[in-house]
């Protein structure tokens, strides 16, 4: 397993993309003392890159906000799979990380996390074992998974019959919703496996967990009646739970919260029970947010809270002008590879001119019309479009962070003149 300071201070050398090609190898620390800017031509493009101060601001708000409304902040570690923004975000005062399989969850352990949940189901013989041996390397860690089955915890328990040195694992009772994902769709069948579980010696149930965010809009009125329906179950179930004493945990764990909607769940995470109530809240993509769907999500979130202009879009993508084939079209050095594309187009930004380093607001008209493997179609049809010359520089906003994220093995964080003064890597 990689060791805490080979994660969090890599060697990072021109195999990665986006690295100045002349450059020696050069440990993560090392980057900022460079002096390496972004719009003087000193990193090829394209290049994903991470403003710093948007960073810290999204840092600062989601925490405060988790803070403010009584409840804990463990930050799905998917989106970025960063040790640096994983460390970030526990130094901000996480109260831990969320991940969606132990592989993940490793790099996690490996940036220092301490209590870690998966949230997803864990069954197979192979990561039983790995989270067995996890934990005995790490006496200090705390890591928990989600059921939703009879047929799950019956895989659990067969693996441990042969072991009975095994610890027990601490679990999350998941409660999903028709037609949705994974959970128990009624109070009936949870408080059934709720039974089982607390009957059972390979583990403890510890608390109940649900998922909101694949069913949001952005419209308030809808999102709002479906995310009271199904925090209502899981206060339900909870309730239950207590009353039946089936609960083998002195504290009691409730955790939703995607990055779309995560304020409609608060309410539903501040129960009163028997014993003690911590309340998580898993959202990831707020780290550096977007220009594109989240953005617009949180700007519902903000009618509904009044929270002001919430979260920045902190993560851009930079591509060279390569061709100017025909009128109306620029061909932009930069495609499927480079920046996500799986909910809608990138949005153009910013343009910076051949030999400047001062950029200026894209054209409203400019629309990115069909993405190839390594080419990006940028349409227009007014005087700014057709200004566009070879070796321009286009800046992109993203629309979904996880899919640009996965596209880099190394992302260098600006200020706002685009010198870089840091840097990630990511883990995928």
């Amino acid at each position: 397993m990689a060791t805490k300071a080979s994660m969090l201070d890599p060697l990072i050398d021109s195999s990665f993309k986006g690295f100045p090609h002349h450059s020696a190898p050069l440990h993560r620390s090392h980057i900022a003392a460079q002096g390496w800017n972004v719009l003087l031509g000193d990193l090829p493009l394209p290049l994903a890159v991470i403003k710093r101060d948007e960073l810290q601001h999204n840092l600062r708000w989601m925490q405060d906000f988790a803070t403010s409304h009584g409840l804990g902040l463990a930050p799905h570690g998917k989106t970025s799979m960063s040790p640096q923004l994983f460390r970030h975000q526990l130094d901000a005062g996480a109260w831990g990380m969320t991940f969606a399989t132990l592989t993940q969850a490793r790099i996690g352990v490996a940036a220092g996390a301490t209590r870690i949940l998966i949230a997803n189901q864990v069954f197979a013989e192979v990561d039983l074992a790995g989270i067995d041996a996890l934990k005995r390397l790490h006496p200090e860690l705390r890591l928990l998974f989600l059921v939703d089955s009879v047929a799950q915890l019956e895989l659990i328990e067969a693996w441990r019959a042969h072991r009975p040195a095994a610890l027990a694992f601490e679990v999350l009772l998941e409660i999903g919703v028709v037609g949705g994902r994974t959970g128990c769709r009624t109070s009936e069948q949870a408080l059934t496996l709720a039974e089982w579980l607390h009957a059972s010696s390979a583990v403890q149930l510890v608390g109940l967990a649900c998922y909101e965010g694949l069913a949001a809009t952005g419209q308030s009125a809808q999102d709002e009646a479906y995310v009271h329906k199904l925090m209502e179950l899981l206060q339900a179930v909870a309730r239950a739970c207590d009353a039946r004493n089936l609960f083998d945990a002195d504290e009691v764990l409730l955790t939703a919260g995607g990055s779309a909607i995560f304020d409609l769940v608060v309410g539903g995470l501040r129960l009163s029970l028997s014993r003690p109530v911590t309340g998580l809240l898993r959202s990831g993509c707020y780290v550096t947010h977007d220009q594109g769907t989240y953005k617009r999500m949180m700007s519902a979130l903000a009618d509904r809270t009044g929270c002001g202009t919430g979260l920045q879009g902190a993560m851009e993508v930079w591509a060279s002008v390569q061709s100017c084939p025909e009128p109306g079209l620029a061909i932009l050095g930069l495609g499927k590879r480079d920046i996500s594309f799986d909910w809608e187009m990138p949005t153009p930004l910013l343009l910076c001119r051949h030999g400047s380093c001062q950029p200026q607001a894209a054209a409203p008209d400019w629309r990115i019309s069909k993405l190839n493997d390594q080419h990006a179609y940028l349409t227009g049809t007014g005087p700014a479009h057709a200004a566009l010359q070879v070796g321009d520089r286009v800046c992109l906003g993203i629309s979904h962070p996880c899919t640009t994220f996965d596209k880099w093995r190394w992302i260098p964080i600006v200020d706002q003149r685009y010198t870089v003064v840091d840097a990630i890597i990511t883990c995928f």
